[in-house]
């Protein structure tokens, strides 16, 4: 496990051996890595969340209350990022914004916000609860509702966002 994620992670055990056996699926192979992967399923299925080991994901991921969490396999998140209950990170399938998004650091996502199709989130952004999110977003902003909402906000994160890594 990497030690941004536990060091953001610690007071939910669950969470932890969550994160644990992803990040271990990402750096095993063989029999270990066999191994490794049927526990990661039985965590996954045990709170319905569709997270895949080859998924890109930075050091320092959060999850919060963790159920019906789901992440396409082709995402890329950076560091520091909360997801929360019921969020969605997929993929799109035509159109100009077909494929899935690319996530910068200090992200927070709350409870039942989605994101889809080919889209980029910048650094230091808040996507509220319920929000609705198919169109690029620039750093230090808040996006909220659907269509999508983006107001421009310096320190947007600050006070959501706790005991952030810096590796």
């Amino acid at each position: 496990m990497h030690k941004a994620d536990l060091q953001r992670s610690s007071e939910d055990r669950y969470t932890c051996k969550l994160l644990k056996f992803f990040r271990r699926c990402q750096t095993s192979s063989g029999l270990l890595l066999l191994y490794y992967r049927w526990r990661f399923k039985l965590l996954k299925d045990k709170r319905h969340i569709e997270i895949y080991g080859k998924c890109n994901i930075g050091p320092g991921l959060y999850l919060g209350h963790v159920y019906c969490i789901t992440i396409n396999s082709d995402v890329i998140i950076g560091k520091n990022c909360n997801i929360h209950k019921g969020v969605t990170i997929g993929q799109q399938n035509r159109g100009e914004k077909k494929g899935t998004p690319i996530i910068g650091d200090n992200v927070w996502m709350g409870v039942n916000a989605t994101v889809v199709g080919k889209v980029t989130i910048g650094d230091d952004v808040l996507i509220a609860p319920n929000s609705f999110v198919n169109c690029d977003v620039p750093s230090h902003s808040i996006v909220f509702g659907n269509p999508c909402i983006i107001k421009h906000k310096e320190g947007a994160t600050d006070g959501y966002i706790n005991f952030k890594c810096d590796i």
